[in-house]
C-alpha cells in the first residue's frame, strides 16, 4: 500500500497540467460586454454582484455555471465573481471587474490549469475590462459605496446566493451602517434582456437543435416492443456526446403506455410493448443552450385508430397556434386560456372542441400545462409570462392531450424563433410532424 501511494504522488508530479473538459463553444468578447453594458444602464446608477455557481458537492458530478454569470461573462469556472456598477451623471463612471479565486496548485493536478487575476494575458482572455483577485470584493464595493451612500440601497444580486448577502452584510458593517439595506433581484434586471437573443445566441441554439434532431431520428429507428425506455435514452445520450454537446438538456422522458400521460416520467424503467405509444421528450445543451423536443411514436410503427385520432388533435392543436401568431401582440404561457392573443387559447380552443374522451366529454381536461416557454441558457428561460413574443425570442409550442384510462399520451413539441421580419421559424422543421411522417420515418429506417 505504501508503496502504490508512492507511485501515485510520483506519477502526479510528472502530469503536464492542460485543461481536463472540452471548452464551450464562446460567443465573441464583445457580445458579453455589450450584455454587461445593457446590465449597467438598467442599473441606474446602481451596482450589481454576481457570483459564479459553486463547486459540485461530488467532484465527479460536472460542472454546470450559474446562467445568469455565464450570460453575462461566457466565464464557466466556480469561484468567481462579476461586480458591475452603473454610470450615474459625471460624478460615477461605468465599470465592470472580474474577481478570480486564488489559485490551488494540488487541485489543479486534478482539475487542470486555471487562471487567476495574476495570470499573464488574463484580462484579454476573459474579456472583461479588469480583473482582480476575489479577495479584492469586499474592498471594491466598499469603496464605490463609501463614495456614493446611495448605492447602498442599490446593491443587486442573487437573491439565493449566500456569499452575495453575506458580502452585502458585511459591507454595511464596514460603513457603520446599523442595519444591510435589502438588497434587489438582479435577474429583474436580465430576465427582459435574455428574452430576446442575440445572433451569437441563436447558432448556438441552432446547434443544440441540430445535435437533438440527430437524436431523435435514432429513436424512431430504434423504438420497437422489446426495448427498454432507458436503452432509447441511452442511445439519444451517445448521440449528443458524439456531437459536442455537454449534457442533456433535461433528465430525458421516454415514457411507453401508460408512462406516456405521466407528464415529467423519467424512470425509463419499463419494457415498451406492442401496440403501446412512446412520447419522447428529450434534447440536449450545446455550448450552455438548450434544445427542447417532444415526438410521439408507436412502438411498432403504426399507430391505431384512435392514437392517429388524439394525435391528430395534438398536432391540430399545434398548428392552430402557429396560425394564430402575430408578432409582438401573441402571448405565450397564458394558464387562464381566456386572452384572445394568446396561443394558448388558441391551441386550448381546438383540443376542447375536437375529439372526445371514452364518456363522451370534451378533451380540454386532458391537457394538463401550459403551451410552451421560453427557451435559451435554460431550457425554462426567464420571462415575464404571458410574454409578448418578439423577433430574437426563442420558445417552445407543446400541446398535449394524456388520457390515463387509455393509456394513451400525446405531446408534440417544436422550438421555434421568431425571425426579424415577425415570421416564425421551426428550427426542428427537419423532423416529421405528421402521423405519417412518423410512420414513413420509422418504415425507412
Amino acid at each position: 500500500m505504501y508503496s502504490l501511494r508512492r507511485f501515485t504522488v510520483v506519477a502526479l508530479s510528472c502530469v503536464v497540467l492542460v485543461p481536463l473538459a472540452v471548452a464551450l463553444e464562446k460567443q465573441p468578447a464583445g457580445d458579453y460586454h455589450a450584455r454587461r453594458s445593457a446590465l449597467g444602464a438598467r442599473l441606474d446608477g446602481g451596482v450589481a454582484v454576481l457570483f459564479a455557481a459553486p463547486e459540485p458537492l461530488l467532484d465527479f458530478m460536472p460542472y454546470r455555471q450559474d446562467s445568469n454569470f455565464y450570460y453575462l461573462t461566457g466565464w464557466n469556472e466556480p469561484g468567481a465573481a462579476l461586480m458591475v456598477v452603473g454610470a450615474k451623471g459625471p460624478e460615477q463612471r461605468y465599470r465592470e471587474i472580474l474577481f478570480l479565486p486564488t489559485r490551488n496548485l494540488r487541485m489543479e493536478l486534478y482539475t487542470g490549469v486555471k487562471m487567476d487575476a495574476q495570470t499573464p494575458g488574463v484580462v484579454q482572455a476573459t474579456g472583461v475590462d479588469a480583473v482582480e483577485a476575489m479577495t479584492e470584493l469586499p474592498a471594491e464595493l466598499n469603496r464605490a459605496v463609501a463614495a456614493n451612500r446611495s448605492l447602498a440601497y442599490r446593491i443587486w444580486i442573487q437573491p439565493d446566493s449566500e456569499p452575495a448577502k453575506s458580502l452585502v452584510t458585511f459591507n454595511a458593517t464596514t460603513l457603520g451602517m446599523d442595519a444591510a439595506p435589502a438588497p434587489h433581484d438582479v435577474s429583474e434586471l436580465l430576465t427582459p434582456l435574455r428574452e430576446v437573443k442575440d445572433a451569437g445566441e441563436i447558432e448556438l441554439m441552432k446547434k443544440a437543435s441540430a445535435a437533438s434532431i440527430a437524436a431523435q431520428w435514432v429513436m424512431m429507428r430504434d423504438v420497437k416492443p422489446g426495448v427498454t425506455e432507458r436503452a432509447i435514452a441511452g442511445k439519444m445520450t451517445a448521440v449528443w456526446m458524439e456531437k459536442g454537446c455537454e449534457r442533456p438538456s433535461y433528465a430525458p422522458i421516454v415514457g411507453s403506455g401508460i408512462n406516456s400521460t405521466t407528464l415529467h416520467y423519467a424512470e425509463n424503467s419499463r419494457m415498451i410493448e406492442d401496440g403501446d405509444i412512446v412520447v419522447v421528450d428529450a434534447a440536449c445543451e450545446y455550448s450552455m443552450y438548450a434544445a427542447d423536443i417532444t415526438r410521439t411514436v408507436p412502438a411498432n410503427g403504426h399507430f391505431t385508430p384512435r392514437q392517429r385520432e388524439i394525435y391528430d388533435i395534438v398536432l391540430g392543436a399545434q398548428q392552430a397556434a402557429i396560425k394564430a401568431f402575430v408578432a409582438g401582440k401573441s402571448t405565450i404561457n397564458d394558464r387562464d386560456r381566456k386572452d384572445p392573443n394568446s396561443l394558448d387559447t388558441a391551441a386550448y380552443n381546438y383540443i376542447n372542441t375536437h375529439g372526445k374522451d371514452l364518456h363522451g366529454q370534451p378533451l380540454g381536461k386532458y391537457w394538463l400545462h401550459g403551451l410552451g416557454h421560453m427557451l435559451g441558457i435554460d431550457v425554462h428561460d426567464p420571462a415575464n409570462y404571458p410574454a409578448v413574443l418578439k423577433p430574437g425570442m426563442v420558445f417552445t409550442i407543446e400541446p398535449g392531450v394524456y388520457i390515463p384510462e387509455e393509456k394513451l399520451g400525446v405531446r408534440i413539441e417544436c422550438d421555434f424563433l421568431v425571425g426579424a421580419d415577425g415570421k416564425l421559424i421551426d428550427l426542428d422543421a427537419e423532423l416529421p410532424h405528421t402521423a405519417d411522417e412518423v410512420e414513413a420515418a420509422m418504415k425507412k429506417q
